[in-house]
């Protein structure tokens, strides 16, 4: 069952925070690059401080930032974890720097520079996440060196994200890989996948958990997905819907989707654009979850995950910049 292992590393799971990752001894360097000023940023939120860098060109004045939030799991600020080593977000935030665009990138609660802020699994909900970049937003509206603040989410990162850009400071918002239907669901269609018992032992777990009831016995195969304390969590993000939340924004929206994502389809970039009128939808011939150039073959595509030397696609910067330049959106 090893294609479950994988599908449950990278989907909703795997919220042991307070574990380390793979960029933890230098979380804490001040580091400057030639064409980079990066400068080490921190919040603090009722459980601790979260610390985030706020990456900018050298020679560029700008009064845009970027807000970049991680996908699911205990990610840190440059898109890795226990298991993931892509660089996939440092990677994006000085590809932004080289075309003139700021952006702050944080470690998520309990992960990293934010281990302080860490909570018990079974308490944590997806607000909390929420809650987190908001906090974010409030940093960089009250620093006032920013009068144009973009939020730009990753995967779950883009459902936190879609909430997120309701805050009046936030000017545009950019869906990247961002699931098209509530979590459920695309855990559903992931499970598809799976030898047919899985999806069978796994459908009335999620029946329940949709219905807000915890499960209290789950089988072995399916204990990394459903166990008890992650629950809680999954009951408390499985009641959005993308789709509808998108909707409620009144703002400029890019949603950019790559065909060889073999996490999240161009299906759902499209469910997403029908969810607002008003959004623009770039959909990049090649890119991976991650932002990676690679072919659909599922073993070259998993492998990308642990290349963080290996470029992201060139097009992904592109599309971003021209959507924050355009002042018609």
């Amino acid at each position: 069952m090893k294609n479950i292992t994988f599908l449950l590393l990278f989907m909703f799971t795997g919220l042991a925070y307070g574990q380390s990752t793979a960029n933890d001894s230098t979380q804490k360097e001040n580091v400057q690059k030639e064409e980079f000023k990066e400068h080490i940023a921190s919040i603090n939120i009722p459980v601790g401080s979260l610390e985030g860098v706020l990456l900018s060109p050298e020679t560029h004045n700008t009064d845009t930032v970027v807000l970049i939030i991680a996908g699911s799991g205990p990610t840190d600020r440059d898109g890795n974890s226990a298991f993931i080593t892509s660089n996939a977000l440092k990677l994006l935030a000085e590809g932004l720097a080289e075309s003139g665009v700021s952006s702050l990138r944080y470690d998520k609660r309990g992960v990293g520079g934010s281990r302080t802020a860490k909570v018990e699994e079974s308490e944590l909900r997806f607000e909390h996440f929420i809650d987190d970049a908001k906090a974010w937003v409030d940093y960089l509206q009250q620093k006032k060196t920013f009068s144009n603040i973009v939020v730009a989410g990753h995967s779950e990162g883009a459902l936190i994200g879609t909430v997120v850009s309701r805050h009046n400071a936030v000017k545009k918002f950019v869906s990247l890989a961002g699931p098209g239907q509530s979590v459920d669901k695309t855990l559903r269609t992931q499970l598809s996948d799976q030898p047919a018992q899985v999806l069978e032992l796994a459908t009335p777990i999620l029946n329940d958990l949709v219905n807000g009831k915890t499960v209290d016995e789950v089988p072995d195969l399916l204990t990394a997905l459903f166990r008890p304390s992650v629950q809680p969590f999954l009951i408390s993000l499985f009641q959005y819907d993308p789709a509808a939340e998108i909707a409620k924004l009144n703002k400029p929206v890019l949603i950019v989707q790559g065909t060889t994502d073999i996490q999240v389809s161009v299906d759902d970039a499209n469910l997403l654009a029908a969810g607002n009128s008003n959004a623009q939808l770039e959909i990049i011939d090649g890119m991976n979850h991650i932002f990676k150039t690679v072919a659909m073959d599922r073993q070259a595509n998993i492998a990308t995950y642990n290349q963080p030397d290996l470029p992201i696609n060139e097009a992904l910067v592109q599309a971003i910049t021209q959507f924050i330049d355009n002042t018609g959106d």
